[in-house]
């Protein structure tokens, strides 16, 4: 019988497990504990555990623990730019950000990608496989145990699209935000999702008000397919519907991400279009210099262009922000690190 991991099961999972090994049920609520609180690495290290109900879960669990393949610090800003190894030889990239609300940690929730948009370099080598709930558990675990401070915030950014793992993502945002746990306010975890549809739509009634956080890039259905593949499936129109009905159902406003690239969408006029297709859409546009990917003939946009286009949107009444460039010495953009790792 395969053994089931066990950071992945819920509190009552794990009850009715127990359970049914003969154990009392408040059994569940410490080993519970001991893995989402006090992070442990090993089950010899439940002190409070009978030696009995070790070896059963020996037996019948396996125990997600990461360790680093490598790890960049940020002489810029102090960003740390993990590198973790999985049980099956893989690596994923996790990041962590001190910010002055406290400290980030942007996770993967796959390995690599196949939505392919074309300046990103996580889908460069297509979809590996799907991340457990597990294994994006422990890239915010490691990462609080090895650096000593506490993580508040969440960002599910990093390689791959979180909607084409939905039931996982689900369950990660439950198990990282349940009060017996690490109890990440929902308000402080973003989703990012480059737009499937149906699997918005299907959000919309898990009762999880976390920050959407749609990848935009373009202002018109035309230019964003020259950017998005997926833009071939979804026109903007049903993304940005599906997006109104998930503020409908939440009232979480939503965050436009808007990478700017030279000659491609940082024009004014582009601006002006963005603009009237935002407008009353319940939202912010983060607005992002692109990250210059070698294998990629994209180039950012000089700083006098963002600016241009940040008062054309401010001018027509949507709010916008520039993105603070953090680890930019260390490959900060999401799937550089791994990629020179495997080429290595």
């Amino acid at each position: 019988m395969e053994k089931a991991e066990i950071k992945s099961l819920y509190p009552e999972e794990l009850k009715k497990r127990l359970v049914q090994f003969g154990e009392p049920p408040f059994r569940a609520g410490q080993v519970y504990e001991w893995l989402h609180q006090k992070l442990a690495t090993d089950f010899s290290q439940m002190t409070n555990i009978p030696k009995t109900l070790k070896e059963q879960l020996e037996q019948h669990f396996t125990l997600c623990v990461l360790e680093p393949a490598e790890v960049k610090i940020s002489r810029l800003d102090g960003t740390r730019k993990y590198l973790f190894r999985l049980a099956d030889g893989n690596v994923i990239e996790s990041v962590w950000m001190q910010y002055h609300h406290g400290n980030s940690v942007c996770i993967s929730s796959q390995v690599g990608c196949r939505m392919g948009c074309r300046f990103c370099a996580s889908t460069l080598d297509g979809l590996e496989r799907n991340l457990t709930a597990a294994e994006m558990l422990e890239q915010v675990y490691r990462i609080q145990t090895l650096t000593g401070k506490r993580v508040s915030h969440i960002v599910i950014m990093g390689s791959g699209e979180p909607f084409d793992n939905y039931d996982q993502i689900v369950r990660f945002i439950r198990l990282i935000s349940e009060e017996k746990g690490l109890n990440i306010s929902l308000r402080n975890i973003t989703v990012s999702t480059c737009g499937l549809v149906p699997e918005i739509r299907r959000f919309v009634g898990e009762g999880l008000p976390v920050t959407l956080a749609l990848s935009l890039h373009a202002s018109s259905d035309q230019v964003r397919k020259t950017l998005m593949p997926i833009a071939n499936r979804y026109s903007l129109n049903e993304v940005l519907d599906a997006c109104g009905e998930y503020f409908a159902a939440t009232g979480r406003r939503l965050t436009f991400e808007y990478s700017l690239i030279k000659n491609e969408n940082d024009s004014q006029a582009e601006a002006e279009a963005l603009s009237r297709l935002l407008k009353g859409r319940h939202g912010h546009v983060n607005l992002i210099p692109v990250n210059p990917v070698k294998e990629r003939n994209y180039v950012r946009s000089d700083r006098r262009s963002i600016e241009k286009f940040k008062n054309v949107l401010e001018k027509n009444g949507i709010p916008v922000t520039i993105r603070r460039e953090m680890g930019q010495d260390i490959h900060g953009a999401c799937g550089q690190l791994r990629r020179s790792f495997i080429l290595s």
